[in-house]
């Protein structure tokens, strides 16, 4: 159980390890140094970002991300104690079912990037594509995405750029180049998010009591955001993460009508049979791609 501040230090220690290499390839070529105005936007949108999403996070799977360096705080699963608490009176659940219920869901996450041998440095890999062409001068978040914003208030078409910023920071640094790298690391993520909540619900089946209470609620909270918080989600690419559990669950409900867990178990057979974002909204062009 961590407080909000614990858990904003412990996602700036995670992005500062996922980001080493795109650090490295500025201090290695001074021309690349972002400008200290540059530097300075940055921080304070990391530090809204952050600020505001632990506000909501409930519970998180801290990724190992380097095993030579503070191994102690990384591989870990914990709750965000006040969001927890917070949500339990509210809707006035079961703090031992409401948190064992959670868990299972996040040690899913574990035991998919450690359990299956290639998982971790497969992601790993995406995202170091991802950063590899990423210039320093475009995590102007802000920026970034107000004009794909300002294109949807005015019913303007969509490209593949503009689609890219629904992934927040990420989407908004990504050329045309790395949009591949984008587009597999958001199929993982959802393929990911969506196994993590179907074990989470098999899982507790006659052990949680009150899980479909507590996931109908949950899927309510994701969904009916207003205000504010709709547009701070947009911005942060939070909306298209949430997009991630649904879809995902969509694609796994498909793969199993079809063939059942022996056909969805050769995701994790073999990093070239994960399905790509494509793939994750159409199920049966992955089915049939595993059939061939």
């Amino acid at each position: 159980m961590v407080t909000r501040p614990d858990w904003i230090r412990a996602n700036l220690a995670s992005l500062q390890r996922l980001l080493r290499p795109l650090f490295e390839r500025i201090a290695d070529d001074p021309e690349r140094e972002a400008s200290a105005t540059t530097t300075r936007i940055g921080a304070l949108e990391l530090g809204a970002v952050l600020g505001w999403m632990s506000t909501r996070v409930l519970g998180q799977y801290d990724l190992l991300v380097l095993e030579d360096e503070a191994a102690e705080d990384q591989d870990l699963v914990y709750y965000v104690g006040p969001n927890l608490v917070a949500l339990e009176r509210r809707y006035a659940f079961p703090r031992h079912d409401f948190r064992l219920w959670l868990a299972l869901h996040e040690v899913t996450h574990r035991a998919q990037f450690m359990g299956v041998p290639w998982m971790r440095s497969h992601y790993l890999g995406l995202v170091t594509s991802l950063l590899g062409g990423a210039e320093p001068e475009a995590f102007d978040l802000v920026s970034s995405l107000k004009g794909a914003l300002a294109k949807r208030r005015s019913g303007a078409p969509v490209d593949g750029a503009d689609a890219a910023a629904g992934s927040g920071v990420l989407g908004a640094i990504s050329t045309p180049e790395q949009q591949e790298s984008l587009d597999r690391i958001a199929g993982l993520m959802s393929l990911l998010e969506g196994h993590g909540d179907v074990t989470m619900g098999r899982a507790g089946e006659g052990i949680v009591h009150g899980a479909d209470r507590m996931a109908r609620v949950m899927a309510d909270r994701r969904r009916n955001a207003s205000g504010v918080t709709r547009l701070f989600q947009k911005l942060v690419g939070l909306e298209a993460k949430l997009a991630q559990y649904a879809q995902g669950e969509a694609f796994i409900a498909a793969v199993e009508d079809h063939g059942g867990t022996a056909l969805l178990d050769r995701v994790w057979e073999d990093p070239s049979h994960l399905p790509d974002l494509g793939e994750i909204r159409e199920p049966e062009r992955w089915i049939a791609r595993m059939a061939a």
